[in-house]
């Protein structure tokens, strides 16, 4: 098929004058790649249909060609605002590592700096833990650092308890929340989708390169407690309410010019699908520049790939999920596949208990970036939530 567009797009240019980059070459290229992928095609590039209906079909460009290979690190907006920020970027400037993933909405549902948006000022609640983001923003920049900005889309205590209408009430009108204290607001309400949406365009206007949306899905054990709860919906199967939100959030962006990445639970990508919470690796996955499985071996159980304790064994835990994740998204081919970017470990799980954890530092962190090199996986992200990370490990 290269070939074939190869010498189509020659014969165009020979006929019109068009350069190589002209605009009506590249819309002839996409409707022929568009064609293509359509139902029924056989091509390696697309599986043509999902569960026996049409998929949406889009030819990825990335908009970020030049991108380092990303090796990066989660930075909160209080380190990122604060006297850690000189600790991180001395990091980054002596070390391999080239990124941050920066809070711009936490976890919390709070937007982490001043905005003037009044759009975002009458949903949203600003904190100004970074006290200058434009000031941020070019220090990452002058040191050469690839900069993500983190917006967690449907964990949204904040929003939830602003506008209990947007969230999940209790028989008793009251929010609920999860055993940690933390509400969800409704993916199926379009207002959610628009008001994540927009602090991502302004993020991107602010110079991230990159969105990253985490928390894209319904709470965790949703299906069991869905039917005690009263909230907006319709007929529309969770994993695609998830994966439209997803495909929406693209769409809106890609004018701007920015990647679009989400995080996604590791085990997604070695089940079918995850319905509970909503999330489908692959769908989610076409929609996507980047796709980044939380694979910390702390978070998988006993037996996961054959491996009795996996915070114990990092090396094969993070294999045994790259190999599904390779298998998951194998079939895709170039039109849909993403840039694989996996969330590893560098923190320690003490709460698994004696005998079931180890401490994480220069060997378990290596152990896992071996893993991914084994299976040809060149880009990562590290997570510590105190962003507390090791410094001697060769990245």
């Amino acid at each position: 098929m290269d070939i074939l567009l190869t010498t189509l797009l020659l014969f165009y240019n020979l006929l019109t004058g068009a350069g190589d980059d002209s605009t009506s070459a590249h819309k002839l290229l996409t409707a022929i790649a568009h064609q293509d992928a359509g139902p029924g095609s056989t091509s390696s590039s697309s599986s043509g249909t999902t569960d026996g209906q049409p998929t949406n079909v889009f030819v990825k460009k990335d908009p970020q060609k030049d991108a380092p290979k990303v090796k990066g690190i989660y930075v909160t907006a209080h380190s990122a605002g604060g006297e850690r920020m000189a600790k991180l970027l001395n990091l980054l400037d002596r070390t391999d590592l080239n990124s941050m993933v920066v809070d711009i909405k936490d976890d919390y549902g709070y937007i982490t700096y001043k905005t003037d948006n009044a759009e975002l000022q009458k949903l949203g609640t600003p904190q100004r833990y970074i006290k200058d983001i434009h000031a941020t923003v070019k220090q990452m920049q002058d040191h050469k650092i690839y900069p993500i900005a983190r917006v967690v889309v449907f964990k949204d205590t904040v929003l939830a308890h602003k506008h209990p209408e947007l969230s999940y009430r209790n028989k008793d009108g009251s929010i609920w929340k999860n055993g940690k204290g933390d509400s969800f607001v409704n993916p199926y309400r379009k207002e959610v989708w628009d008001y994540n949406v927009k602090i991502a365009k302004e993020a991107a206007k602010l110079g991230f390169k990159e969105i990253q949306f985490d928390y894209v899905r319904f709470p965790e054990g949703f299906e069991k407690k869905e039917a005690s709860l009263t909230f907006d919906k319709t007929a529309e199967k969770r994993v695609d309410v998830i994966a439209d939100f997803v495909k929406y959030a693209r769409e809106q962006l890609e004018p701007l010019g920015v990647r679009v990445s989400v995080d996604i639970f590791g085990y997604a990508a070695s089940v079918p699908a995850a319905e509970g919470i909503g999330q489908d690796f692959v769908k989610i996955s076409k929609q996507v520049d980047v796709i980044s499985p939380m694979v910390y071996p702390s978070h998988y159980s006993t037996g996961w790939f054959k491996v009795k304790e996996p915070d114990l064994d990092p090396y094969a835990t993070i294999k045994g999920a790259m190999v599904d994740t390779h298998k998951k998204l194998g079939p895709l081919g170039p039109v849909y596949k993403p840039v694989i970017r996996p969330w590893i470990q560098d923190f320690t799980a003490s709460w698994l208990g004696k005998g079931h954890y180890k401490k994480y530092g220069k060997a378990e962190v290596e152990a896992q970036i071996k893993a991914l090199k084994d299976t040809n996986i060149e880009e990562y992200l590290l997570w510590n939530a105190g962003n507390s990370y090791t410094e001697d490990a060769n990245f």
